[in-house]
């Protein structure tokens, strides 16, 4: 008797259609918690300066600090929960507050030199994208990745 299945599609090098939309809405979801997150940090960052009187640097780590909290959890819960399992792990909050700061030297560096040539609130738009692009990226490959099959729990 002849095999009456025909043989396997070779790999299709073009991300197919729902990975392509399950990654999109992780980026709008990953969005939409940056603008909590904002929101966090600007509250923060007041009551830390205004209410408690804290220099602008320790006020802004201050307010940094909490609000990458607020978002490891906001992620973990929503964006990348089927990667997470919404479980929080030290491990993760760790490389998570690693890309943080990466993000935050992408931005810094991005509004520093687009100022050259950009208003500054220009500079400042093109620093947010430059942050977003790499947050996302390394919460999406690095710290929210699929575990292996072969992977041990933490």
């Amino acid at each position: 008797m002849s095999n009456p299945l025909p043989p396997p599609l070779p790999p299709n090098p073009i991300t197919p259609a729902p990975q392509r939309n399950r990654t999109a809405f992780k980026a709008l979801s990953f969005a939409l918690v940056g603008v909590v997150n904002t929101g966090i940090d600007f509250v923060i960052f007041l009551a830390a300066y205004k209410g408690l009187g804290l220099a602008l640097v320790p006020a802004n780590v201050t307010s940094w600090l909490v609000a990458v909290s607020a978002s490891y959890v906001m992620n973990s819960v929503f964006t990348f929960a089927a990667e997470s399992g919404r479980r929080l792990r030290w491990r993760d909050y760790g490389k998570f507050v690693g890309s943080g700061v990466a993000g935050l030297l992408a931005n810094t560096a991005t509004l520093v030199i687009a100022s050259y040539w950009l208003p500054v609130i220009g500079a400042k738009l093109l620093a947010i994208l430059a942050s977003f692009i790499v947050n996302f990226s390394l919460s999406h490959f690095l710290v929210f990745r699929q575990p292996r099959s072969d992977a041990v729990p933490d």
